[in-house]
């Protein structure tokens, strides 16, 4: 999501990292780890899917957007500019063809995307936004140092680079926010999703005693992504949003969820005017990290994201437990990936 050097001024608090804030790197898996919770998945998370995969009433989901020039599109990444050739063909031959040019754009950074572990660091002290950027003293999760992954401006990362992600085919669950928190309608900008919500939500919807196993991804929708619209008139919807609370990203660690998903733009809870700095993030954030999902998330825990996870459907059928498949583009060095995440399961209704 953050991929440009737009400076966008933050109300947070400057306030020393707290030992409660526990901002250090450190990885559960063995030194030199770049998968994190992904080493989770393998032959368990696929016979779990088989069940659901061999159902002769599933049905198979989209869970991106399709991608265009018009589609809402984020102010932390390069618009999405593509040109459409005519169609041409070859002298002598009866083939006639159609392409394609991308002028602009930052495809991992637009549309339904998938972050790399690399994407986001920690520094050891807020950076007051007027010296040189200290990105020098940046580290990564596992502890990798900014040498380590990314040692000069225009080289790709060298480590925790999207190309690391294994094929991501596993059970994923799929959490009614909208029903439950919203009763029925799309929460707030601002409005968090607790780790006494998923408890909730997990009880209501029959799966609280399966809860989330190691190696799931967690899908939750909010009801923000039923404002993507194509044409993006409007230009609402990258301004704010629901999130993740912070006890829920460390509630989802404990149960090793390799992925999260929201069908919202950030993942983390943006109230209204934070992106202006006319506001400050969500209660409960932790001091100097106002986007505190998406640093526990990468930095920390090793679970990867994706943003504008496309859910309605799947909420729609009440398709609580499905197989999903995900798989990112193998960019060497990308920060982030579009993607286009599947789901297989048996609608309720």
């Amino acid at each position: 999501m953050f991929r440009t050097a737009i400076v966008i001024t933050l109300v947070v608090s400057t306030t020393a990292f707290s030992a409660s804030t526990d901002v250090s790197a450190q990885s559960r898996w063995p030194a030199g780890d770049q998968i994190g919770m992904a080493n989770n998945l393998g032959t368990a998370t696929w016979q779990r899917c088989a069940p659901l995969l061999a159902n002769p009433k599933a049905k198979s989901y989209e869970i991106s957007h399709v991608r265009s020039n018009t589609m809402p599109q984020s102010p932390f990444g390069t618009p999405l500019v593509e040109k459409y050739r005519p169609t041409v063909g070859i002298p002598g031959t009866r083939h006639a063809f159609n392409g394609e040019d991308t002028i602009s754009g930052e495809p991992g950074a637009q549309g339904t995307q998938m972050d790399a572990l690399g994407h986001f660091a920690v520094l050891p002290e807020p950076w007051d936004g007027k010296s040189e950027f200290p990105s020098s003293r940046a580290t990564y999760y596992g502890g990798y140092t900014q040498q380590q992954v990314k040692p000069a401006p225009d080289v790709p990362l060298q480590k925790l680079g999207i190309e690391n992600v294994p094929p991501i085919v596993t059970t994923a669950v799929l959490l009614d926010a909208k029903t439950h928190l919203g009763k029925g309608q799309a929460m707030q900008p601002g409005a968090v999703v607790t780790a006494a919500d998923i408890e909730a939500m997990l009880k209501a919807q029959g799966l609280g005693e399966r809860g989330l196993m190691p190696g799931d991804v967690l899908y939750i929708y909010t009801g923000w992504g039923d404002g993507w619209i194509d044409p993006d008139t409007a230009k609402d919807y990258y301004t704010k949003g629901p999130g993740l609370a912070y006890d829920a990203a460390k509630y989802i660690e404990d149960r090793q969820v390799v992925l999260v998903a929201l069908d919202n733009p950030f993942t983390d809870p943006v109230p209204d005017g934070l992106l202006m700095g006319k506001a400050g993030p969500a209660p409960g954030t932790p001091p100097a990290l106002p986007f505190a999902i998406h640093h526990h998330n990468l930095v920390q825990a090793g679970i990867h994201q994706i943003q504008n996870a496309n859910l309605g459907e799947l909420a729609k059928d009440k398709v609580w437990l499905s197989c999903t498949i995900i798989l990112p583009l193998r960019s060497k060095g990308g920060s982030g990936s579009p993607v286009r995440p599947v789901s297989i399961g048996v609608p309720a209704q």
